[in-house]
């Protein structure tokens, strides 16, 4: 049995190779796609921030609404008070975000700072416990905890003025860097591999 798994894996990576190469314009396309809209979330933060506010928003009341619809549908099933509470929970949170934008970019961007700090010192106790084990990489770890943390500093000391621009910018940097590594992929899977 362990004689057939390295070919089956074998043709399983083939099989996607020959998928990407086949189709390596649609991810082209898509990477050019997140680029552009990478450089207008830059360029334009506090609109990307106000879309992505949105966004948020209509999916809390999607599956807020989804949520009610099969509680009460399986209203026999435990837990029924538990998953109202959370489909309504998920209703109201997306009413607030799609008609308070601007109040709710100020709650994501709370978010944003409590991720960043809690990102940021798991990151530097992670460094502390390679350094003891005499890793030879701890410092980057420790560099990216303390960038985290500059970064939830930097949010914070600005609010509520960064509330309106941070959220945009950081997903239009991730936007950039996705398209990026996708157009990336695209090329690379242009020519077919031997």
């Amino acid at each position: 049995m362990t004689l057939n798994q390295p070919t089956s894996s074998e043709e399983f990576r083939r099989e996607v190779v020959s998928t990407i190469h086949a189709h390596w314009g649609l991810f082209l396309f898509e990477g050019i796609v997140l680029v552009l809209l990478g450089f207008a979330a830059i360029v334009l933060p506090v609109v990307a921030t106000l879309a992505f506010t949105l966004v948020i928003g209509w999916l809390f009341l999607i599956s807020g609404g989804v949520g009610l619809v099969t509680t009460f549908w399986m209203r026999s099933a435990p837990g029924f008070w538990w998953a109202l509470l959370s489909a309504v929970i998920a209703l109201a949170a997306g009413v607030i975000l799609i008609l308070w934008p601007i109040s709710g970019t100020l709650s994501l961007t709370l978010v944003l700072i409590a991720f960043f700090v809690v990102e940021g010192i798991a990151t530097l106790m992670y460094a502390f416990e390679h350094r003891a084990q005499l890793s030879g990489r701890w410092g980057w770890m420790l560099a990216s905890g303390i960038v985290d943390l500059i970064l939830a500093g930097i949010i914070f000391a600005g609010l509520p003025g960064t509330a309106a621009w941070a959220l945009g910018l950081l997903v239009g940097i991730n936007m950039l860097f996705g398209g990026t590594a996708m157009i990336g992929m695209a090329l690379a899977a242009r020519s077919p591999t031997p």
